[in-house]
C-alpha cells in the first residue's frame, strides 16, 4: 500500500506569517530556550528535592522549566528576543 505524502499547508497559522512575524517567533524561541538553560543552572529546583525527588523529577523537570521560560518570554522576557529579532530582521534585509 502506498501513502502518498501530505501536502504543504497552504492555510493556517504557518502560511498566514509574514517574514517579520516568522523572525519575531523565532527570536522568541531562541529566547525561550536560553532562559531555560538559564534557570536550569540557578538551583532554584533544589528544594523540589526535599518532596522526594526521584528520576521522574529529573526527567520532567525539564519541562516546568521549558514552560517557566516560556511564560517569562510571553511577558516580556528578557529583551533578548528583541534584540535577536533587529539583528535577524537587518541580516534577512
Amino acid at each position: 500500500m502506498d501513502i502518498p505524502p501530505l501536502p504543504a499547508p497552504t492555510s493556517g497559522p504557518k502560511a498566514t506569517l509574514t517574514r517579520d512575524q516568522a523572525l519575531h517567533a523565532k527570536a522568541r524561541e531562541l529566547e525561550t530556550a536560553f532562559l531555560s538553560e538559564m534557570l536550569a543552572h540557578t538551583g532554584l529546583d533544589a528544594a523540589a528535592q526535599e518532596m522526594g525527588g526521584g528520576i521522574g523529577e529529573e526527567q520532567f523537570g525539564s519541562f516546568l522549566r521549558q514552560e517557566q521560560a516560556r511564560l517569562m518570554v510571553e511577558r516580556g522576557g528578557i529583551g533578548l528576543a528583541e534584540q535577536l529579532f533587529r539583528s535577524l530582521s537587518e541580516r534577512a534585509a
